[in-house]
């Protein structure tokens, strides 16, 4: 069947039982689902996010096209997080999944009665999505990838790979989460930067053609390495990072793996496919009946470190025999 036909008859179909008590109550055979992903429908990483999408539903039962419905929207900015919530929402979906705290925010401004399951959010509550970790509260629940000891942690596995560094810079968008979140990771990292007793600078990107004058200034700065915070305007744009960061010989340390997968230096942070797959798990307990309300917010419990060897090598680094038995993969 093909999958117009199979829309028109989702829509259409009313059976005895509706998949879930949602707030449109509409009745039919097939769940139909929405999903929030951040990025352009062809890039590559967001087409691995749908596959990694995809197949945890599959390990759980559900297959697009088959038993299920999935509706996908892409964004890149706030604006069109916005645009694709709205329209997600106009389908009269059963549940929304959104990844990150900007599409998180956007399909919460579009509905709040709709169940919304949003993977790796910041600081939820910091950020009003949530009551509380434990008791989200309203129609909206999923997992966060902060870790209290995630920016020392970095600074710190940072200055054992590059020793003898005076300065660390961090590159931050600013404005991606709530004032109170941003402010609560800048505070965590210059504590680390004490303890390890480094200096410690941030720079700005708000968009990505803000990227080549951050690492201009950072360069210019004089810094002996750089952080990237976490973000999804960073992530869609990983492989410009990685270019700047090695056209600069700055050694960088990222959130997240694919850049180190693109020849970035090191990475560490929470598990995101794994973080992804727990919130596969909570939209297909909703899906059965289970409300967001009653789902605590899950934080991370994996945790990745990913090395380049060629990088590393390339920048004139020694990687410690320490720092490798610790590390997760290591790319030579």
């Amino acid at each position: 069947m093909r999958r117009r036909d199979f829309l028109a008859l989702v829509a259409g179909a009313a059976a005895a039982l509706p998949v879930a008590p949602h707030a449109q109550q509409r009745q039919r055979t097939v769940a139909l689902l929405g999903a929030l992903l951040p990025g352009r429908p062809a890039a590559s990483i967001s087409l691995g996010q749908r596959e990694d999408f995809e197949r945890s539903l599959r390990e759980e039962g559900y297959v697009d096209g088959r038993n299920i419905v999935i509706e996908y929207r892409y964004a890149a900015d706030s604006t069109e997080f916005d645009k694709a919530a709205n329209e997600i929402v106009g389908l009269g979906v059963d549940v929304i999944f959104a990844v990150g705290t900007a599409g998180a925010l956007a399909a919460k401004r579009a509905s709040s009665s709709i169940p919304i399951v949003a993977a790796t959010m910041a600081d939820p509550v910091a950020d009003g999505l949530v009551a509380s970790l434990s008791g989200p509260g309203a129609n909206l629940t999923g997992n966060t990838f902060l870790g209290p000891e995630l920016g020392p942690k970095r600074l710190q596995l940072l200055r054992e790979l590059v020793p003898g560094i005076t300065r660390i810079g961090a590159l931050q968008h600013p404005g991606v989460y709530s004032e109170r979140t941003m402010q609560n990771m800048l505070v965590e990292m210059q504590e680390g930067a004490k303890q390890i007793g480094v200096e410690f600078q941030v720079f700005d990107a708000a968009g990505p053609n803000d990227l080549d004058v951050a690492f201009e200034a950072i360069v210019e700065a004089r810094q002996g390495a750089l952080v990237v915070f976490p973000s999804q305007m960073f992530y869609v744009n990983y492989r410009r990072l990685v270019d700047l960061a090695a056209s600069h010989r700055l050694p960088t340390m990222y959130a997240f793996k694919e850049a180190v997968h693109a020849g970035g230096l090191i990475c560490y942070g929470a598990d995101i496919p794994d973080l992804n797959r727990r919130a596969v798990n909570y939209v297909v307990r909703i899906l059965k009946g289970e409300k967001p309300a009653d789902l605590p917010v899950m934080q991370p419990t994996k945790f990745e470190l990913v090395i380049n060897m060629k990088t590393a090598k390339a920048l004139g680094l020694t990687v410690p025999q320490s720092l490798l038995a610790r590390a997760d993969e290591v790319i030579e």
